[in-house]
């Protein structure tokens, strides 16, 4: 009996575990990445690319190592337990090595469309319109795993802030934010206090010359390490910390 196709849309942390999985499952995947390499949101670019997650050089991923690390590949122990972004991509590109996984992607391949076949009702299958270097093809696979992410838009409401079109400053969103070398000498807000814009009040404090930053309520700051030097989310990972939770709330 012939495998059945599995068609995966993007290369990055989910696509690569998909890869895998499918090859577990005795499934025949075959990955299209847009871009010329995998990673995904944690392969930094110097300027943000449009349909693509974009981070900014210095971040650290906010979960430890002992919490994001892949069931059946743990992340190396001379890593931090938080890591920076490149040594992020590199535990990929490990994983990927590890698994032989590379051989099923094929790169700077745009997914045009997906759409159900005519004969779907009964064949559950799909056709995919991919292109690479300007020729288009036509496949059917048996099913489509879409690992494209969601950071990829950015939400920038200005409707919410009358009077922006008269600011004679510059605005924009997290998104486009490399480095802090531009603010230098500057005021500047962020607003936000997600995880982006605390560490980007943070460091472009650095350079700026006053730095605000604007909430519409209350948050808790924690600290990534917690008591003993033990990450802080594997420390909240626990029945007791659960049921608190459950009990006050996610506020707690």
């Amino acid at each position: 009996m012939a495998k059945k196709r599995i068609a995966v849309i993007g290369a990055g942390a989910s696509g690569l575990t998909c890869i895998k999985c499918c090859l577990e499952e005795g499934l025949e995947p075959v990955c299209f990445e847009r871009s010329g390499d995998i990673g995904g949101l944690w392969r930094f670019q110097e300027a943000p690319e449009e349909g693509r997650a974009s981070i900014y050089q210095s971040v650290v991923i906010n979960t430890s190592k002992e919490m994001m690390c892949f069931s059946d590949y743990p992340i190396p122990d001379h890593y931090p337990n938080y890591m920076h972004n490149s040594q992020v991509l590199e535990y990929f590109r490990m994983y990927a090595k590890e698994f032989d996984l590379l051989k099923y992607i094929q790169f700077k391949t745009t997914v045009c469309s997906v759409k159900k076949q005519p004969d779907f009702s009964t064949s559950g299958q799909w056709q995919v319109v991919t292109e690479c270097e300007g020729k288009q093809q036509v496949d059917v696979f048996d099913g489509v795993l879409v690992c494209t992410g969601h950071h990829t838009d950015a939400h920038l409401p200005l409707e919410s802030f009358p009077g922006i079109e008269k600011f004679k400053g510059k605005y924009f969103h997290s998104r486009d934010y490399k480095n802090p070398v531009e603010f230098t000498g500057k005021r500047v807000i962020v607003i936000g206090i997600g995880n982006s814009g605390g560490d980007l009040a943070v460091e472009i404090s650095h350079t700026a010359k006053q730095v605000f930053l604007s909430t519409r309520r209350g948050a808790w700051i924690l600290n990534r390490v917690g008591k003993h030097g033990y990450p802080i989310d594997l420390l909240l990972s626990s029945r007791i910390m659960y049921y608190l939770s459950r009990i006050c709330g996610p506020s707690l």
